[in-house]
């Protein structure tokens, strides 16, 4: 069986911090599914025809061609059925909101604590489009927008409820990590990889929490080349 996960790599080929071919990377081990990887490139978007996509993460497992990740996610659960990850039913409904939760909310605080650091670690190549379809999304240059003392405000803010949850629980799905863990640790990873900057003290349960993520699954994601490695 060939299963292969096109995922954003960085100034380093190794580098890869995309929040959204984390939460597939980590949906994979979660399942037991082995896969190759392919290193893409923003500017790349030829080598992604075949999907009639322009983004990653975009997986191919056999004949298949599964794009954005949480459609991966939900393949993944019907196609492999074992270890489910979002679950059914009123279940899914649940993981679905946090899924919105996360990306309109905490990932727009993460990219005002790293996003000059993101700048850097992107291949240089790929910085002057980074630079210009960030900046029209955000109506700023980057150099305003980044403001990592104001990001860890809102983002103490913001992760109160994950804190008041994992003060009951060692993963926000219990004693064990699933869909809601691997949807929030893909954009925490996002900015780890590619920055030294912290959640802050507020946030000290969720850092503990992003520490045991790591460790999951055999370590897969605490293996991975970060900027720390790179400087």
């Amino acid at each position: 069986m060939t299963r292969t996960l096109y995922d954003l790599c960085g100034r380093d080929e190794r580098l890869r911090f995309s929040p959204y071919c984390w939460r597939v990377r980590m949906a994979l081990a979660h399942k037991g599914l082995d896969f190759d990887t392919v290193a893409w490139r923003f500017e790349d978007k030829q080598a992604l025809a075949f999907a009639d996509y322009d983004k990653v993460p975009v997986l191919c497992d056999n004949d298949q061609v599964i794009t954005d990740s949480f459609d991966i996610l939900r393949y993944l659960d019907n196609t492999y059925p074992h270890a489910p990850v979002l679950g059914e039913g009123t279940s899914f409904q649940r993981v679905l909101f946090f899924k919105h939760f996360v990306e309109r909310s905490i990932n727009s605080a993460l990219f005002r604590l790293v996003a000059m650091d993101l700048l850097m670690a992107i291949h240089p190549d790929d910085r002057a489009y980074f630079r210009e379809t960030r900046e029209a999304r955000f109506g700023a240059r980057l150099e305003e927008v980044h403001d990592p003392d104001g990001a860890r405000k809102q983002l103490a803010m913001l992760l109160a409820p994950v804190r008041d949850q994992l003060a009951q629980t060692a993963f926000l799905d219990g004693e064990a990590p699933s869909g809601a863990d691997y949807l929030l640790f893909g954009s925490l990873m996002w900015a780890y990889t590619v920055s030294l900057e912290t959640l802050g003290e507020a946030n000290a349960p969720v850092e503990a929490w992003f520490q045991r993520m790591l460790a999951v699954h055999g370590g897969v994601a605490g293996q991975a080349i970060t900027i720390r490695d790179l400087v």
